[in-house]
């Protein structure tokens, strides 16, 4: 009792133990429905719904002991009940203890920021296995361990989930981790009992205002990471950002910055950026990636650099880049057979759209014209909108508005706002098509010998979610059909 209570609730505010304390349980849950003799109960205050309510299912499903914030007004004679100030904090520490510390047997870096997180952590793995090293990555795209590949369901797992992935790649024998961590994972305290070597900030832009409210909110809630790194990790940083620094301030852990323009320990000079990839020079030495675009090449710095912290030679390092593809969703193109080239891109916020047509407008060639499809999601941060809508317009020769996922929103309402964002003299050239797959169709038909067609904001998913309901949708299944297949016949 004394090293449970003692060493793992103290970190989450214990208050008091009321009932005997039966041990160290045998697993954890904030589901009350995979509760089993011998799981303890994590009751969490949720988004959608209280923990709370769940106490009396949890004991009759045969938990022997209840973690709290509130404890219930009655109390079953047996049954252990621990009140703590943070049951998400409580939740991560227990499944830590449970897992025996996975974080601590293998090399966990975190990536995070608003763009870029999904690269960075893909580069990562890819790298070091292509360096000989068995490695896991947990992204917005999937979960690997090794070459074992799962879809992934959040961008950063719950506090349980994510003790048991890592405790798996332990149990495979998995050297590093690389992971992407969200803002919302670290406010709602998901990365508690993680241990890690070190992490990443790529970029702090409009995005998830809905959940965090203020911008402050948004980048407090990433510097929080940073904070609470030990003084063994490393803590790298993107120092072109105006918010590099600020996540450096209070970190005890070792400050190392990355960049293209100002003054960084890994600094980086695009050489030439084309279709074809980027040639660059990183840390004095020459490269050529397949990525394309400025973002990427901060990307492939910060991948750089967090290789070089983990103690990897530089030669082998940029050998290893020079031979990574395009991570999928990520500025992926695609060749059609008419001439017209397709770019899928997971751009949905004004930044990343930003910088993805910008990357297209200054490498394209001749009189080729941008056509644009871009959307927005429901049920999210909606001041971005009218900003999307701006800068897809002002910045592309054609643009064809159209669903994201509209998840419960009506989908018109959405382009209603996006379109408020677009200049007058800006509307002539833009065109609103709901249907996704008819707004991508009628961009190809549009589109004339080299010319390129842009679909942004959904990636790598294979779904669009409408009114709760995910129906099989892919971008770029349907480019290839039409630029591809359909020219075939």
């Amino acid at each position: 009792m004394k090293y449970v209570a003692e060493d793992i609730f103290v970190k989450a505010g214990l208050k008091q133990v009321h009932g005997a304390f039966p041990g160290l349980p045998e697993d954890v849950a904030i589901d009350s429905r995979k509760v089993v003799h011998g799981t303890a109960f994590v009751a969490l205050k949720g988004t959608v719904t209280d923990g709370h309510k769940y106490i009396s299912t949890a004991i009759d499903k045969g938990s022997q002991y209840i973690i709290c914030e509130n404890l219930p007004d009655t109390f079953t004679n047996g049954i252990c009940y621990i009140q703590v100030a943070n049951s998400a904090i409580a939740a991560g520490e227990l499944a830590a203890a449970i897992y025996d510390y996975p974080s601590e047997n293998i090399t966990v870096v975190g990536v995070t920021g608003t763009n870029g997180k999904t690269t960075i952590a893909t580069l990562l793995h890819s790298i070091f296995t292509k360096m000989g090293y068995k490695c896991g990555l947990i992204s917005t795209i999937c979960i690997k361990t090794g070459s074992v590949e799962t879809p992934a369901t959040h961008t950063t797992p719950d506090a349980i989930s994510l003790q048991q992935t890592l405790a798996h790649m332990v149990e495979e024998n998995c050297s590093f981790c690389f992971m992407e961590i969200s803002s919302h994972a670290i406010d709602q305290q998901r990365i508690a009992g993680l241990s890690l070597a070190g992490a990443v900030f790529t970029n702090l832009t409009h995005d998830h205002l809905d959940y965090h409210k203020t911008f402050a909110a948004y980048r407090d809630a990433k510097k929080q990471l940073f904070d609470n790194l030990p003084d063994t990790a490393f803590a790298l940083t993107n120092i072109d950002d105006k918010n590099g620094n600020i996540m450096l301030q209070n970190t005890k852990a070792k400050k190392i910055t990355y960049g293209l323009q100002g003054m960084a320990d890994y600094k980086t000079r695009i050489l030439e950026n084309s279709f074809s990839g980027l040639h660059m020079m990183i840390d004095g030495a020459e490269i050529w990636s397949r990525l394309t675009g400025k973002f990427n090449a901060l990307n492939i710095t910060a991948v750089y650099g967090t290789a070089i912290l983990l103690g990897q030679e530089k030669e082998e390092t940029l050998i290893a880049l020079s031979e990574v593809t395009t991570v999928e969703g990520r500025f992926d193109l695609i060749h059609g057979d008419n001439g017209v080239n397709a770019i899928v891109d997971y751009a949905h916020t004004p930044d990343a759209l930003k910088n993805v047509i910008t990357t297209i407008n200054s490498i394209r060639e001749g009189r080729g014209q941008l056509i644009t499809v871009a959307g927005a999601g429901g049920d999210r941060d909606t001041s971005k909108r009218p900003e999307m809508g701006a800068i897809a317009a002002s910045l592309s020769n054609r643009v064809i508005l159209t669903s994201d996922n509209p998840r419960t929103e009506d989908p018109e309402k959405i382009l209603d706002m996006i379109m408020a964002g677009v200049a007058i003299t800006d509307r002539k050239k833009v065109l609103r098509i709901t249907n996704r797959k008819e707004a991508i169709r009628t961009a190809c038909a549009l589109a004339q010998q080299g010319d390129i067609v842009l679909v942004a904001g959904k990636g790598h998913e294979k779904y669009q979610e409408i009114n709760g309901i995910r129906h099989p949708f892919d971008d770029k299944a349907i480019l290839r059909e039409i630029l591809i297949t359909e020219n075939n016949r």
